[in-house]
């Protein structure tokens, strides 16, 4: 293969969270990982836009929050959860830009016209030797074809199997290069959002396995690299697309969730000896994809779409080496989270912008109950949290705090990293929240969420409606049955505009522009 293809390897583990001894878990085991942060820039504030599965790899692939690629949550049977068509995704930008696409492992996207990777190997094992052999022969297909590729491997570890408290260490036997270890449950590292009950230290002595194993195809694959003499010309990507599958993390905007893991190994700066260190920069997963991108030497707004949406992250490679915090002139200081389902009957839509020191979450159905995921309400540790003596809490949170949720949330992560003492009523935060509820809007503004409600209603729904028309309407979260009107006392109005072109690659109405044909 020419030395002037440049490749791109992004790996990606299920549920995986910050478990890794490289941030300072000491008692997992997970030795390949190690030794690629001494290797790589290691990032400490990288956010998924949301804690769930389809979705946040849906905002990789994409470069676009959920609400506007379409796939709001799981893909799966019955759902229609899938990424808009309209929409520009990684394999088919990176098939324009004449690289050899493709993926091993886990998709949980849809649908396949939307990601055409040249190469669909989707295969379901836990063996992760076998990841390793799968990934080594697309290698062998780039380099015999003389290609730069960009390969997504999307490992099933260390992902609940469909049991109440079981990884999948079972379901061997594997492959002889792959190992086990033997974890006891008194070793494990219960994390503060969690309550130590011995279900949970026994499901994480699973867990502990299944990381593990997930560690050993990071070995696997990079070692196949390196062999290949592919190592000094490929950026390596390695990340999570949500916290661990436990209550109180995985589904949830909490940092417990979205902040995971991220490590960017670049040639050229481990050419200039230039690795092994941590980056305090904030990131978020929609710049993984422009930092692909970058490093292919495309361009950040390559599209093959005209109504693909604009892309709003930025590639990291411009501050790749920094150690200290860029001035916010030059990069953000905060990053956007956006969740509307998970499972089909988990519907619960919650906005959040996180800055260096602050959370403010928007949670737009906060009259319903948090729901659970059923792999979560299923699990055994968390028949061992909810049997304990009452008042339950998770963590430092109660468990009711935990189900029922105010429409805002405000944290100061620097004095609460756990978000657990709500400021949103406290009168000397009033600046701080409006300024973080207004910074919050006017990104959904800029992103045509339909889920920026306002008296009850969604904002973008009645602009497109309207069609030319204007209408004035509360200017409050909720709609207020008991005061419906206008001129209530301490109602304040809001004018809507109708706008009925111009909607996302029209979700709603079938195009964008002069093509939206609007009918009744």
């Amino acid at each position: 293969m020419s030395k002037q293809h440049k490749n791109i390897l992004f790996i990606v583990a299920d549920d995986l969270g910050k478990y890794i001894g490289a941030y300072g878990c000491k008692s997992v085991t997970t030795p390949n990982l190690d030794k690629l942060a001494t290797e790589s820039v290691r990032f400490d504030l990288a956010f998924a836009s949301t804690a769930s599965c389809s979705g946040s790899r849906s905002t990789i692939y994409t470069g676009l929050h959920t609400h506007e690629n379409g796939q709001y949550g799981l893909n799966q049977v019955a759902t229609h959860f899938q990424t808009f068509e309209h929409v520009d995704t990684l394999p088919q930008l990176f098939n324009a830009g004449g690289h050899l696409t493709g993926i091993v492992g886990k998709i949980h996207v849809g649908v396949k016209k939307t990601y055409p990777w040249t190469v669909f190997d989707d295969i379901e094992t836990r063996d992760s030797a076998i990841f390793g052999d799968h990934c080594d022969a697309f290698f062998e297909k780039a380099q015999a074809a003389d290609k730069p590729f960009n390969l997504v491997v999307g490992f099933h570890d260390p992902h609940r199997d469909q049991s109440r408290g079981g990884f999948a260490n079972d379901q061997g036997p594997f492959d002889p290069r792959v190992k086990d270890i033997v974890v006891n449950p008194e070793d494990v590292e219960v994390p503060e959002w969690l309550t130590d009950v011995p279900q949970l230290r026994q499901e994480l002595v699973e867990y502990y396995r299944a990381i593990y194993r997930f560690d050993q195809g990071v070995g696997f694959i990079l070692e196949n690299l390196a062999k290949r003499g592919l190592a000094e010309s490929t950026l390596v990507i390695v990340t999570a697309d949500n916290g661990p599958p436990f209550i109180n993390s995985k589904t949830t905007l909490f940092d417990s969730g979205t902040c995971l893991p991220f490590f960017v190994r670049d040639p050229r700066l481990v050419a200039q000896g230039i690795k092994g260190i941590a980056n305090p920069n904030m990131v978020s997963f929609l710049d993984i994809l422009p930092t692909m991108l970058d490093y292919a030497g495309l361009p950040l707004d390559l599209r093959t779409k005209e109504l693909s949406p604009d892309r709003l992250g930025r590639s990291v490679l411009s501050i790749l080496d920094r150690q200290d915090v860029v001035p916010e002139s030059e990069w953000p200081h905060h990053v956007f989270c956006s969740h509307t389902y998970h499972e089909r009957a988990n519907y619960w839509p919650t906005r959040a912008i996180r800055t260096r020191r602050y959370k403010y979450h928007r949670n737009v159905a906060w009259r319903l109950e948090f729901p659970f995921a059923t792999d979560l309400y299923s699990s055994l540790s968390f028949e061992g949290m909810r049997n304990l003596q009452t008042p339950v809490f998770v963590g430092s949170r109660s468990l009711r705090d935990y189900i029922f949720r105010p429409a805002e949330q405000l944290f100061d992560l620097e004095a609460d990293p756990l978000e657990v003492k709500d400021l949103a009523q406290d009168p000397a935060y009033a600046d701080i929240l409006k300024d973080l509820r207004g910074k919050l809007e006017a990104w959904q503004k800029q992103t045509e969420d339909l889920w920026l409600y306002k008296d009850g209603q969604s904002v973008r729904g009645l602009e497109v409606w309207l069609g030319k028309d204007e209408m004035m309407m509360p200017n409050r979260h909720d709609f207020d049955p008991d005061q419906p009107a206008l001129d209530a006392p301490g109602v304040e109005l809001m004018k809507i505009v109708g706008d009925p072109i111009g909607i996302r690659g029209a979700t709603l109405y079938g195009g964008k522009g002069k093509q939206v044909k609007q009918e009744s």
